[in-house]
């Protein structure tokens, strides 16, 4: 049974936030809202973490997870940016942006593309993930909450736990949060490529 924890939008309880990190910490799957639509998230590194998304989701293992990050100097422990790049991002972070890019040794094999030896980062504008981040001190592994057969993700806490109940450990609610998964821009061949249009505006990469 997934614990529930009713976070407040604006000012997150951090007695909540500091067990919901705890959880993490010891391998727990959470669902937790972001601002584009919920994620599912688990411990960076968590091969069981991972698998378990990747039930509930009906993934296969080409499927690639996202590290969802506190900030810019936590991402770029991550990835590889050149200037052009650099810059790029740090105009659209945070926002409601996967950028994939190519990975550093900190990023585990596990969660590289096998070829390109990329992976996706994201810095989410949402209060509560980023309580939640700061307190963990780590990337969350992520993936949108969107269940097999559906065609929008899970945008409220109540039904995520309702529905979820045996397959999660713990829901974050704090109210509503977007909709839409994230624009998805590749910048591993230096050029911005649009891979997935979303919430994020895409005008400026085109």
């Amino acid at each position: 049974m997934a614990k529930y924890f009713d976070v407040h939008p604006d000012n997150p309880q951090p007695r909540a936030v500091r067990q919901v990190a705890d959880g993490v910490r010891e391998g727990a799957l959470i669902a937790y809202p972001t601002d584009s639509c919920y994620a599912l998230g688990c411990r960076l590194g968590s091969r069981e973490g991972m698998d378990r998304i990747r039930t509930i989701r009906h993934l296969d293992d080409r499927h690639h997870f996202t590290l969802v990050c506190q900030d810019f100097a936590q991402l770029g422990q991550f990835v590889r940016l050149d200037n052009d790049v650099f810059r790029a991002l740090k105009a659209s972070t945070p926002g409601s942006y996967t950028f994939i890019l190519p990975a550093t040794r900190e990023v585990p094999r596990m969660l590289q593309h096998p070829k390109k030896k990329t992976v996706g980062v994201r810095i989410p504008d949402h209060v509560v993930a980023q309580a939640l981040l700061a307190e963990l001190g780590e990337p969350l592994v992520s993936s949108t909450l969107l269940l097999p057969g559906e065609e929008e993700p899970m945008t409220q806490g109540w039904e995520i736990k309702d529905r979820l109940d045996h397959v999660l450990d713990a829901v974050v609610d704090s109210g509503d949060c977007g909709t839409e998964p994230t624009t998805v821009v590749d910048f591993s061949g230096g050029r911005p490529e649009i891979v997935r249009r979303g919430a994020g505006d895409t005008s400026r990469f085109e």
